[in-house]
């Protein structure tokens, strides 16, 4: 896709479409996070597919790496500015997302998406 001559809407899509890469992001927004950290929080997701989108999230600038040098190897994942502007969106989602389970199913969220404190 064309990101140049697209409308809003579908450049941010094609930047955090998708299920994962949302609530990667949404987690990062509490701070650093270790890839284990983040396999924890995302359950449903697989180890693969939580790295593919680490990988296309940071060529897209949404966050940056920290690889430190240890043994066993440490790496963390943070959001850049640029990622953190997603902020205002993914908490509208979080909101919109209980308004339409309490509305549609008259029930409150079955899990918590909350994030932690990093």
């Amino acid at each position: 896709m064309d990101r140049a001559n697209c409308c809003g809407v579908e450049a941010t899509l094609s930047v955090i479409g998708g299920v994962w890469k949302p609530m990667i992001v949404y987690h990062l927004l509490g701070g650093r996070r270790r890839f284990m950290e983040l396999t924890r929080l995302i359950p449903n997701a697989t180890q693969r597919m939580i790295t593919l989108q680490l990988r296309e999230m940071e060529a897209d600038g949404l966050i940056n790496r920290h690889v430190y040098a240890e043994v066993p190897p440490k790496v963390e994942y943070e959001l850049t500015a640029f990622g953190e502007s997603l902020a205002p969106v993914l908490q509208t989602l979080h909101q919109w997302g209980e308004r339409y389970q309490r509305e549609r199913y008259g029930i409150e969220s079955m899990h918590s998406c909350e994030r932690s404190a990093a």
